[in-house]
This record gives C-alpha cells, sequence and structure tokens, in this order.
C-alpha cells in the first residue's frame, strides 16, 4: 500500500464520494436498512431510512406550523382593516370637534385595545371657541421638536422626552406625528396611544396601520380645526 492509502479517510471524503455516485444506494440497497442512528426523537437506534422519514416528517410539520401562523396574520390583518374602515366612517359623520375627539378616544379603546389615547395640537385653531380645550395644553419644546422629527409611527417604552405628559401608569406607546398644513412640512399635533401592558406596543411592529389611523386622525381634525382643502 501507499503512503495515501494509509491516510485516514474524513466524513467530508464520504461525503463527497456519496454525492459524486448518486447509484452507491441503489447498488448497496441492504446498506440503508443495516446503518443505525440515534432516534432524534428517543431513545434507542433506528435505519438510515427511517430517519430520513422523521426528517421529513419534522419538515412537514415546520412547513404546516408557517402555514398557520400566515393564516392567522392574514385573518388578523383583515380584522384589523376592518377596524381602521370603520373609524374612517365614523370620524366622517362627527359634528363637533368634542363629538369628534370623543369617538376617537371611545374607538382607539374599544376596538385597538388602546388603554389611554391622548392628543396634543400645537396650533392656533381658526376657530377660537376651542380654543381652551385640553388638547390645545402646552407640551415642552423637547418633545414638539422629538415629534416633528419623527419620520413614521415611534413604539415601545416611554421616550425620556415625554416626561409627565402621560399616566405613570402606561408602559408602552404608540407616538403618530399629526398630519402637514398646507405648504407647511412640519406635524401640527401629536397623537399618543398609550398601553399598560409593557409588551403592547414594541420597537420594530408593523406601522402601516397605525400611519394610516393617523392620517385619517389627522385629516378629520384640520376639518374642524381650520378651513383647508385637504
Amino acid at each position: 500500500m501507499t503512503s495515501n492509502q494509509h491516510e485516514a479517510i474524513s466524513a467530508e471524503d464520504v461525503k463527497d464520494y456519496l454525492r459524486n455516485h448518486p447509484s452507491f444506494f441503489e447498488k448497496n440497497a441492504t446498506l440503508l436498512t443495516e446503518i443505525t442512528l440515534p432516534n432524534p426523537h428517543g431513545s434507542g437506534v433506528i435505519s438510515l431510512t427511517e430517519r430520513q422519514q422523521i426528517a421529513q416528517r419534522d419538515k412537514i410539520r415546520v412547513i404546516e406550523a408557517m402555514m398557520a401562523q400566515m393564516i392567522v396574520h392574514a385573518e388578523e390583518n383583515d380584522a384589523t382593516s376592518a377596524k381602521v374602515h370603520k373609524l374612517s366612517v365614523k370620524l366622517l359623520n362627527q359634528q363637533s370637534f368634542s363629538a369628534l375627539q370623543t369617538l376617537i378616544a371611545e374607538t382607539l379603546k374599544l376596538d385597538f385595545a388602546v388603554t389611554e389615547p391622548l392628543i396634543r395640537i400645537w396650533v392656533k385653531p381658526s376657530n377660537s371657541a376651542i380654543i381652551q380645550d385640553a388638547v390645545f395644553t402646552h407640551v415642552s419644546d423637547a418633545f414638539n421638536e422629538w415629534v416633528m422629527s419623527l419620520t413614521q409611527p415611534y413604539c415601545g417604552a416611554k421616550p425620556e422626552v415625554m416626561g409627565d405628559l402621560v399616566d405613570s401608569k402606561l408602559q408602552s406607546f404608540v407616538i403618530i406625528p399629526l398630519g402637514k398644513i398646507a405648504a407647511d412640512q412640519r406635524p401640527f399635533g401629536v397623537l399618543i396611544l398609550g398601553s399598560s401592558d409593557k409588551d403592547r406596543f414594541k420597537a420594530g411592529m408593523g406601522t402601516m396601520y397605525l400611519e394610516h389611523i393617523g392620517e385619517l386622525v389627522a385629516t378629520a381634525l384640520l376639518n374642524h380645526l381650520f378651513a383647508l382643502n385637504l
């Protein structure tokens, strides 16, 4: 024998050989039952064929679980779309500023599981009769600037810049900049959705529906605050 023949055969050598000789097990079919492997789901050993069958069943279970999760997400999205549509219809039918605010708060609580919604507006309305409303309560300049810097809804724990604007029982938040006024590209206010559940709103969660809600609320508010062609 040559020195090369005495060298140990590595696992890679075996794998390469089997890849390059796909007919090997056809010519040596009995090996499929003779080779035994540890049972991945229990004690003892099983044949190579049985191990392959188990692997296939495991793959099928994973695929089935993924499909089930996709169906759940699709159903959740359909339900959320229906709720957003219902909100848009209700917003169109409010005749007063106070009725609009009541509707927004009640709908967000009942349909979207928000513990406490809050609106703050920092521009002066053309309707002076509503200037004393709580939504025009002053917010800090730092929070104002922070909201204006957002390019999409913020989701997560309470940002330090929000200070004592919200109840201390609230643990997670969505903060949505509200709309634009004419050529001014800066938001005219903010919609805050607070939850007592620290895991209700998390960083990285999808914001598409939140953006839609923000647009609907902003448009409805503007219709009552300003005489604009939206």
